[in-house]
């Protein structure tokens, strides 16, 4: 672990010769160990300062790695400026402080239906040319939402969730029913045919920039079902989007990719794949919450539960998993 992430930024500006110069502004992080600090000059544009944990080769990062996959695709995201490896310091292009989140609040229904339909442009893209990109050289195609991965994800939603920040105690039997449906929900999911994903693809990590939106937060990106995506996208945590709009926003996306699959089926796998991405955000905002005594996600996790209800409720082959988790947390029931 290096020092201080504020000790190595100054270090960077002496050793760039902007001590003295730039001011330094702290951004708002996110859920990582990753720190950001907006560097502000009045001779240059203003970039932003990435401050990993550790030391690290530039060509090994896996966030130049994918970014460099991103770009062939092409997909907008933040110009790489300089490093400094030995600091854990990665210099980025400014984006600006307004996500789609954040903009929402005030855009108008027309501007907001076309920054929806940019943002499943975008992953239509990164669908289609992720197939004709497809190379051990970039780090997603090697990494995939296997079985493992999602049923660890949902494993973290029964802990963290469901015991570390609602206090709830499943009984043996419970526990078995709950295990086995989510078995079942993650061997589905990872039995569908893999394209491109983002893995982590909502309205906080699409910035609007010069009048586009931006992508951000990729550097996890693997391969994974068509829908996962859309699934973060449509069924966001962080944005209220009516029935009407994902119901939209879906065609739209078939419309785009010319996908052979029926409606009525796409929606199905969508719906599987929002409820597996819900219980799973709910696990990290309980970890959030009670283990890293982090209250900021909180407020989030009653959109959330909406959210994982509706989906429970539109399907009877979800009931088993309702009638387990409402009995814990009433929300869903």
């Amino acid at each position: 672990m290096l020092n201080d992430a504020k000790e190595r930024v100054a270090a960077y500006l002496h050793r760039t010769g902007l001590a003295g110069r730039a001011r330094v502004v702290p951004l708002t992080g996110d859920a990582s160990d990753r720190r950001y600090f907006r560097v502000i000059a009045s001779d240059r544009p203003s970039t932003v300062l990435a401050a990993y944990a550790d030391a690290f080769e530039l060509d090994r990062l896996p966030f130049v790695n994918v970014a460099a996959l991103f770009r062939a695709i092409p997909l907008p995201v933040p110009d790489i400026r300089a490093h400094a490896g030995d600091l854990g310091l990665l210099e980025l292009e400014d984006l600006g402080d307004v996500t789609l989140q954040a903009h929402l609040g005030t855009a108008d229904a027309a501007e907001h239906a076309a920054l929806y339909r940019e943002a499943v442009g975008y992953l239509a893209a990164l669908q289609d040319r992720g197939r004709a990109l497809a190379d051990p050289t970039y780090l997603p195609y090697g990494v995939a939402f296997d079985e493992e991965k999602l049923g660890w994800e949902l494993g973290f939603f029964a802990r963290h969730f469901l015991g570390s920040y609602r206090g709830v105690e499943l009984s043996a039997a419970e526990k078995r029913a709950l295990d086995s449906e989510f078995d079942g929900l993650a061997g589905a999911l990872a039995a569908e045919p893999r394209v491109l994903c983002h893995r982590d693809y909502h309205s906080r990590n699409l910035m609007l920039h010069d009048g586009r939106l931006c992508i951000i937060d990729f550097q996890d990106a693997r391969m994974g079902p068509a829908t996962y995506d859309l699934a973060s996208l449509l069924r966001d945590s962080y944005v209220d989007l009516s029935e009407a709009t994902v119901q939209d926003l879906l065609a739209y996306f078939l419309a785009l990719t010319g996908m052979p699959r029926d409606a009525h089926g796409f929606r199905a796998l969508f719906d599987l794949t929002a409820l597996q991405r819900n219980l799973k955000a709910l696990g990290t905002f309980g970890y959030q919450a009670a283990i890293k005594r982090n209250p900021v996600y909180i407020q989030y996790i009653p959109r959330t539960l909406r959210y994982a209800r509706d989906t429970l409720w539109r399907h009877p082959s979800f009931s088993r998993i309702r009638d387990v988790l409402a009995r814990h947390v009433p929300e869903l029931g």
